[in-house]
């Protein structure tokens, strides 16, 4: 078990996936535009194409080679450079024998530890040492993990993968339900920490498979989460309650507009006073509108971008109400599950102002 500890896995992925969020959300955005206004992502920009063809076809390109960017940044973050070139062959290959992302993120690993046990234990004339990083190592490393990836472990992550997709598309209105409520959970509780992103790989690989809906309950559930805080400070009032300190409440003014763009951790200062309380109530209402999201089938193409998110999607009403559910029970969880904040816990502390007349130079 220690063994695996140290080879820290779920580290190098996040690293990864950090990487990676930039190009998803950036093909993606150019992919949505291209396609609402009739672009073909299929198109031949070599023959007769229009301006929203070419920004299809450019964001499909980019979103197709997914599998190896997720695998060049795994390997880097293991062996570094030397991880670079392989990770990007091997997810490349993993992507040519219909492995998807679950190969890639395979291939990662196998393409960075691969290197550092080249690196470490291959030993070469001290003429050839300079050729290592640059040569031996991408050699190497390239063509041992793309030969295994082909002939070991790419056709058993292409079914496994075949299956899941099958499976999920599959899946009746209950499954949906508690499906949907599993993900809006996991995707709240943490704030776009580890949780987060781990379950956001899960659904990236659906997404690579063409199931949309998994992925945008995630990202609707961080679009949600700020405006609900927002939300309970007025519903608490009805309730003749104060949930938030002063400071809190300033910090709302920034929380919930970042929340809009999909950027939940505006709310973190709020919840660290709290933490047992929020994370309850940022739980249930993540698994309330990750329930409908999946139930309705909400199904932005872009992953990212909160309410921008909407235009993307087939059934735009649809991602709207998951929203507004989401909202509205985080908002009336916490509004219920806060305590009251004492009239002396909202004043400012100010700092006494100095008197001149009480300096004495000596």
């Amino acid at each position: 078990m220690s063994a695996i500890k140290k080879l820290n896995l779920k580290g190098h992925l996040l690293t990864a996936i950090s990487y990676l969020i930039p190009i998803v959300c950036g093909a993606g955005f150019v992919i949505a535009i291209g396609m609402a206004f009739g672009g073909n992502s299929g198109a031949d920009l070599t023959q007769e194409f229009t301006f929203w063809d070419a920004l299809a076809k450019m964001g499909a390109g980019a979103l197709g080679l997914l599998p190896a960017v997720i695998s060049t940044g795994i390997a880097y973050s293991i062996a570094s450079k030397p991880g670079i070139a392989p990770g990007f062959i091997i997810g490349l290959t993993a992507n040519a024998v219909g492995a998807g992302f679950i190969g890639g993120i395979i291939g990662g690993f196998v393409a960075g530890y691969l290197a550092v046990a080249i690196i470490k234990y291959l030993k070469v004339p001290s003429w050839a040492k300079g050729l290592m990083p640059t040569l031996i190592v991408p050699f190497l490393t390239s063509l041992i993990g793309g030969l295994f990836m082909v002939y070991v472990i790419g056709l058993p992550v292409a079914a496994f993968t075949s299956w899941l997709t099958n499976a999920l598309n599959s899946l009746g209105t209950s499954s949906l339900l508690i499906f949907g409520a599993v993900i809006g959970l996991l995707s709240g509780v943490d704030f776009g920490g580890p949780i987060n992103k781990t379950v956001f790989a899960f659904v990236l690989t659906m997404q690579t498979e063409g199931i949309n809906e998994p992925i945008t309950a995630l990202q609707l559930v961080n679009t949600a989460t700020p405006i609900g805080f927002g939300l309970a400070y007025f519903i608490a009032k009805m309730f003749g309650k104060n949930i938030y300190t002063r400071s809190e409440v300033e910090t709302l003014k920034s929380a919930v507009p970042m929340g809009v763009v999909n950027i939940v951790e505006g709310v973190i200062p709020i919840v660290m006073n709290d933490i047992v309380r929020c994370v309850t109530a940022v739980a249930i209402g993540g698994a309330a509108g990750g329930a409908v999201t999946m139930v309705l089938g909400a199904d932005a193409t872009v992953p990212f971008g909160g309410v921008l998110m909407l235009p993307t999607m087939s059934k735009p009403l649809a991602g709207a109400l998951a929203i507004i559910v989401n909202v509205v029970v985080t908002g009336l969880a916490l509004a219920l599950l806060k305590k009251n904040v004492k009239e002396d816990e909202q004043v400012e502390v100010e700092e006494e102002d100095i008197d001149l007349d009480d300096i004495q130079i000596i």
